[in-house]
């Protein structure tokens, strides 16, 4: 099955951001053995120039809005000029491809754009923190969140600020290819498989070390243990480091203390468990390595803002292939199923 991206580039489009779902999605495809994804850049008249906040240089697109006409995913990234209404054309091409069934993405302010089509009236959402009252002003038939890294209805979905696109792109792949390609490809471009907390905290990520696949090693080391309760000492001794080292290259590769960067492995490892077996809670919290059920059960409602039995019951894989094509559960599918 091929999934095709379209990744819309309007004039003043943020770099990072327009690079965001190739990175993801492209890593997805290396780290699968049968490559899912074509990604393709589009914009209207096939040229773009980028924000001049963010070192302005021009590109050219292999396609224009036409590439939208197929596309399975069409992203839409921030752009310099997101509070100044989009040009038509841009309106009735995201128009048609949700009307054909096309899910819509918008990072970060690209969900001024989204908003602009009428697509989002009466739907949860979300943007960039600074700007979350006014696409709330302008767009008062939104419901809009501040606090939240990415929000989900299936075929709409919008991301917090910049790095949030990660997250939001990692979750489409695990609603594309299931939680292991999701997580190999989390793996891949050494960030968490989902991030604790939403945009409410502001996260100051220090300058990653010269090398970035020096934490696989370490990281590949304790999600072999994720069983077993392991001590910050444990960890630096395999890794031949002082405690203090590990800390400071975890966060500085992370963004999270190697404990912290643990857990999230294990809820991982839970969800992935939830979604691909049978398991009793009890042995699910053993092989996980969080001790007893009623553990297991804090942290993963903390993590995921739903229990584990609810979890199951709205992403546990029926079949081969069921995980890839069925709809994102909506926020009231995960409530219905926690009642």
């Amino acid at each position: 099955m091929t999934i095709k991206v379209a990744v819309l580039a309007l004039d003043g489009v943020v770099p990072f951001e327009l690079s965001t779902p190739g990175q993801v999605f492209g890593t997805a495809n290396e780290a699968a053995a049968t490559p899912h994804y074509e990604l393709r850049v589009c914009a209207p008249g096939r040229r773009a120039t980028t924000s001049p906040e963010h070192g302005a240089f021009r590109i050219g697109t292999p396609y224009g809005l036409d590439g939208l006409a197929d596309a399975d995913t069409v992203v839409i990234p921030a752009h310099a000029g997101f509070l100044a209404p989009p040009p038509p054309a841009v309106v009735e091409a995201l128009r048609q491809a949700a009307a054909r069934g096309a899910r819509l993405a918008a990072v970060c302010v690209g969900a001024f754009t989204l908003a602009a089509t009428g697509l989002l009236d009466g739907y949860r959402a979300t943007t960039h923190w600074q700007y979350a009252d006014e696409l709330a002003r302008r767009h008062p038939r939104i419901l809009v969140d501040p606090a939240v890294l990415f929000v989900d209805h299936g075929r709409l979905l919008t991301s917090a600020g910049v790095a949030a696109g990660l997250d939001l792109c990692l979750h489409l792949v695990r609603h594309d290819l299931g939680a292991a390609q999701a997580a190999a490809t989390a793996r891949r471009i050494v960030m968490p498989l989902q991030r604790d907390g939403g945009q409410a905290q502001y996260i100051e990520r220090p300058t990653p070390p010269t090398d970035p696949a020096a934490l696989q090693p370490v990281m590949q080391w304790m999600e072999g243990r994720l069983d077993r309760p392991l001590t910050l000492a444990e960890i630096a001794g395999h890794a031949k480091i002082s405690v203090r080292t590990l800390n400071r290259q975890f966060r500085a590769q992370t963004g999270a203390t190697p404990l912290q960067w643990l857990l999230s492995a294990r809820i991982d490892r839970a969800r992935l468990l939830l979604e691909t077996t049978d398991l009793p809670i009890t042995l699910l919290a053993d092989r996980t390595g969080f001790g007893s059920p009623a553990t297991l059960r804090h942290h993963f409602a903390r993590r995921t803002g739903t229990s584990p039995h609810a979890y199951r019951a709205a992403f546990r894989q029926r079949g081969p292939g069921d995980e890839r094509s069925r709809p994102s559960p909506s926020p009231h599918a995960l409530q219905a199923a926690a009642d």
